[in-house]
């Protein structure tokens, strides 16, 4: 698997993610709350303070998960959460261990359909749909690998000409309209739950007026029946 990557924008840790399955699945794993750059560069600073040019599924499953967390902890540190970060990456490649002889590529290599693929890439531990989907797009578009309906499998990832995740980056500029589209969306998504948390406080609001006792109801005209209408003090007590 050889392509030009430019996610992490740093040469030594874009050509890593270049060369090697494994650094691209662990950068995938790692772009979660934290710039894209930040994330698929720790690949490499793994690498390199593992004393390698490549990850190696089977030692990174096999290290002592203290010292792992140590390792990814360093600063600077791989992700903001080093501790929690560096589980899922022992998970994920003890999970290729077992499942691909610790062969990250094998994951795609003779995948016959886009959701064949997808459905290899969310069993992946820490790969929820979303990341699954993108990875799948990054795949396509960056790597060549083009299974039969990768496109749809991939969701709105894998349309042509869209500048929504990191299987869009080609370089600094595209990174720019990628962060943009993010922020976006995110704004979007603020302003839609300020509308929805308006919209139920009114219907709170209006539910409490409309209520027997509420404002807006004359005092105990809903509580209390008209005097004509109430029973006699000598027939309530029969």
């Amino acid at each position: 698997m050889t392509t030009t990557i430019r996610l992490a924008q740093q040469p030594e840790a874009d050509a890593l993610l270049a060369r090697s399955p494994l650094a691209a699945l662990v950068g995938m794993l790692l772009d979660q709350q934290v710039p894209m750059e930040w994330a698929f560069s720790g690949p490499y600073t793994i690498a390199q303070r593992l004393g390698s040019d490549d990850l190696d599924a089977h030692g990174i499953a096999a290290y002592n998960p203290e010292a792992f967390v140590a390792l990814l902890s360093a600063k600077p540190a791989v992700h903001r959460y080093p501790g929690s970060m560096a589980k899922r990456v022992q998970q994920l490649c003890q999970y290729l261990v077992d499942e691909y002889g610790g062969d990250a590529g094998a994951v795609w290599a003779d995948a016959g359909t886009g959701e064949e693929l997808l459905d290899r890439l969310l069993a992946l531990p820490g790969f929820g749909k979303q990341k699954a989907q993108i990875f799948l797009a990054l795949l396509g578009k960056r790597y060549g690998v083009r299974p039969e309906g990768w496109r749809e499998a991939a969701g709105p990832y894998g349309e042509e000409g869209s500048y929504r995740s990191a299987a869009d980056i080609t370089g600094p500029e595209t990174l720019a309209k990628v962060r943009a589209y993010k922020q976006e969306a995110k704004r979007a998504a603020k302003t839609a739950k300020t509308a929805k948390t308006g919209r139920t406080a009114q219907a709170a609001k209006t539910a409490r007026t409309a209520a027997p006792g509420g404002k807006g109801t004359s005092a105990g005209t809903a509580a209390r029946a008209p005097k004509s209408d109430r029973p006699s003090r000598s027939s309530a007590a029969e």
